[in-house]
């Protein structure tokens, strides 16, 4: 080996380690292996989700997929989350956080970050689900978007392409109807959802940062 090649040979490896390093420091930890659903849980219709080209694709009857992985032994309070997100015309999805596996059935426990663009629920993209709605459509089908939420204590953020659109306090002792007693901050998993035959939702790119 040349004294040259020896030279740019720990260069790249010098290089490697500092952005190794610089990755690490930002405290982001995938929750995805882009592969395989492996760490991830489904009951009932666990056909509705499927893995291609580095994407969860949820496209079928109504199913939630948990993260059932190592990461904060899958019980998670304060953190940052995001995925990347694409939808089909039509289409309806969420992200359920602080929540619990379920067998089937709308998940009972935690919230609903929406992901609809032009379904005709008129909960849009954004939206803390029949707690704080966004009604105005921030982005466009078969584009991918970036889907954000940051929960610490009482409060929630969601920022949909880095923009804000619900910035949420929960009250003290806050009390919620019947249909959403488990609409309360806590701590828990997350789910990403398959909500019908018409619609199809890519996720990609699903990260996690815990925070104090």
């Amino acid at each position: 080996m040349s004294k040259l090649t020896y030279s740019l040979t720990i260069a790249c490896c010098l290089l490697t380690f500092v952005g190794s390093a610089q990755k690490q420091s930002k405290g982001w930890i995938s929750l995805f292996d882009g592969k395989s659903l492996t760490d991830w849980k489904v009951g009932e219709n666990a056909g509705t989700f499927t893995v291609d080209s580095g994407m969860i694709i949820a496209h079928g009857n109504t199913a939630h997929l948990f993260y059932n992985g190592n990461v904060a032994n899958h019980d998670f309070k304060n953190f940052d989350f995001k995925a990347e997100v694409m939808t089909r015309p039509g289409s309806n999805s969420g992200i359920y956080f602080h929540t619990a596996y379920q067998e089937s059935g709308w998940p009972s426990k935690g919230y609903e970050v929406q992901v609809n663009n032009t379904h005709t629920d008129w909960r849009r993209t954004g939206g803390l689900y029949a707690v704080q709605d966004v009604k105005e459509q921030l982005v466009k089908d078969n584009v991918w978007f970036t889907e954000e939420i940051i929960v610490q204590g009482k409060k929630v953020t969601i920022k949909v392409n880095g923009k804000t659109s619900v910035e949420y306090t929960e009250p003290d002792n806050v009390q919620r109807p019947n249909d959403m007693k488990g609409r309360v901050l806590s701590n828990g998993t997350f789910a990403l959802q398959g909500h019908d035959p018409n619609s199809k939702v890519y996720f990609k790119n699903i990260q996690v940062k815990i925070l104090d």
